[in-house]
């Protein structure tokens, strides 16, 4: 049992040690890949059969890339301002990209968002984005806000600042881990009569309730910290 509650990120393909700890391609990295390969491939197919797509919807396949993209267009300009609809191209595959890696625990995956790499690097993502178009808004007057509401508090803001992206790393990264140490401890500790039908309600709320929910927060507070810092 003790093999199967191991939670750690195996290392599948060593490359080279470093004192001693091996480095090289991880499960993360595997994981991560199959993900962006299924939102590839799905794209690809979308782009094939765009030129068969009318102006008034025939298909299936049209109303459901229709609906998918009037939804994030509308959740975006709501989120961020009509002005600032086009952020959607951005945030829509974020999104998708967060979902599908929080939904792949379904299949039997350690999701690649249960990795603080992972959750950082999109993290990291927002932070230059909310400094980026926040100067790109309002030029080096941008940086008065830092000053604000008092010069001597330049320090606390900054410490704020960087605050932002481990919190919203940490925050989807602790779900997601946190579901799938339990549903690991789950099938390693029961028996298996237990772990057949009685196991789906748990995937229901740790996978598909939790991961759909965490993504959600992380892209709307992305959309939030970028659109505060542009106004």
């Amino acid at each position: 049992m003790e093999q199967n509650i191991d939670f750690g990120i195996k290392t599948v393909v060593k490359l080279f040690e470093v004192d001693g700890q091996a480095i090289g391609i991880t499960t993360t990295h595997i994981n991560t890949w199959i993900v962006m390969a299924v939102l590839t491939i799905i794209a690809v197919i979308v782009r094939i059969k765009l030129n068969n797509f009318k102006e008034v919807p025939e298909s299936k396949l049209q109303n459901i890339v229709e609906l998918i993209v009037d939804t994030f267009e509308n959740f975006t300009a709501s989120t961020m301002g009509k002005n600032n609809k086009g952020f959607s191209h951005f945030y829509g595959p974020m999104f998708l990209f967060i979902l599908l890696s929080n939904l792949s625990g379904l299949v039997g995956l350690r999701p690649p968002t249960a990795d603080l790499a992972t959750t950082l690097a999109l993290a990291l993502t927002t932070f230059f984005m909310i400094h980026g178009y926040g100067i790109k808004s309002k030029g080096l007057s941008y940086f008065k806000g830092f000053l604000e509401p008092m010069p001597f508090l330049l320090p606390i803001n900054i410490v704020g600042e960087l605050a932002t992206p481990i919190s919203l790393s940490f925050r989807l990264f602790g779900n997601i881990l946190g579901g799938t140490i339990i549903m690991g401890l789950y099938y390693a500790m029961m028996p298996w009569f237990l772990t057949l039908g009685l196991p789906a309600v748990l995937h229901i709320y740790f996978d598909v309730f939790a991961g759909a929910l965490q993504t959600l927060i992380f892209v709307m507070l992305s959309m939030t910290f970028v659109s505060s810092a542009m106004d």
